[in-house]
């Protein structure tokens, strides 16, 4: 080995060891959150948005205090809407208003709109909604979340050592080129071994959600080529620095993003309303 492979593999080490330590902390306590009650996890997700739309105005809107605070309150809008199942046509008028107000800002510049500028604000309102109404399913709001979380962490492990350790054909060399299609794959599976363990040991049917969560690992894998998108397009290597070994927070959510607003969609589809949709994913298969 050479001295600069020895010393990619140091850094590689390193790297890996600072997102080890990183979700050792983190996980514990954002599952401590989601299973101490649905205002815990409302708080949490509030955070989480604010967080999300720092980064993103930062990276699109050159750092607009404005814009800021507009994709934030739509943000904390999105996420509130989802504690009453969007029942609060008031809060869906304050999401509306603060999207226009960031699309005329923007216009004002007079430097020119990218599908970034103007998708923004649903990017952050649409998985905050639908966390917090999967979790405020009243019996089955927190293993339906806590299926989500495992299932796509252990999606994006997988995705990142079988990446590294196969390697192959790019899965979009143009948009993230270090991801792979042995990397699409690991996630696929780690989705599918960690929804199946989760349901072994929950007392759920294993094959309908080993089925579930290999679609969930799949599509937060797509979900994060948008973000990788957003990032090459504004000439960005990571969206922050606040998480070690990960960057920012949208580098560590932007699966969950997408898993999330799949994963409401899916339960809603299977329960037939959006209050059930929690109930709807742990048994999509059962229409009895």
């Amino acid at each position: 080995m050479t001295d600069n492979e020895d010393a990619r593999a140091s850094r590689g080490g390193s790297k890996l060891a600072r997102r080890v330590m990183a979700a050792a902390v983190l996980m514990p306590a954002v599952l401590f959150l989601t299973w101490w009650g649905v205002l815990p996890f409302l708080a949490l997700v509030v955070l989480l948005v604010v967080l999300m739309a720092h980064e993103w105005t930062s990276i699109v809107h050159e750092r607009n205090r404005a814009q800021f605070i507009l994709h934030s309150a739509a943000g904390v809008a999105g996420a509130v809407a989802g504690l009453v199942h969007g029942t609060a046509p008031m809060l869906w008028f304050a999401v509306l208003f603060a999207w226009g107000g960031s699309v005329w800002l923007t216009a004002r510049s007079m430097k020119g709109f990218t599908v970034f500028h103007l998708t923004g604000i649903p990017y952050l309102v649409l998985p905050a909604f639908a966390l917090v109404a999967l979790r405020s399913g009243e019996s089955c709001g927190f293993l339906a979340v806590l299926l989500l979380f495992v299932t796509v962490w252990s999606a994006d492990t997988l995705a990142y050592f079988a990446g590294r350790a196969i390697g192959g054909p790019k899965f979009a060399p143009r948009i993230s080129p270090n991801k792979t299609w042995s990397g699409f794959f690991g996630a696929v599976a780690g989705g599918a071994l960690a929804a199946a363990l989760l349901a072994a040991f929950s007392g759920l049917s294993v094959l309908p959600l080993m089925a579930l969560g290999a679609m969930i690992g799949g599509w937060e894998q797509v979900g994060d080529l948008f973000e990788s998108a957003a990032k090459r397009r504004f000439g960005v290597k990571d969206s922050g620095a606040i998480i070690p070994g990960h960057g920012g927070v949208l580098d560590r959510v932007d699966g969950l993003v997408a898993a999330a607003v799949l994963a409401l969609v899916w339960g809603a589809w299977a329960s037939g309303t959006l209050q059930n949709a929690a109930c709807g994913i742990l048994f999509w298969w059962d229409k009895t």
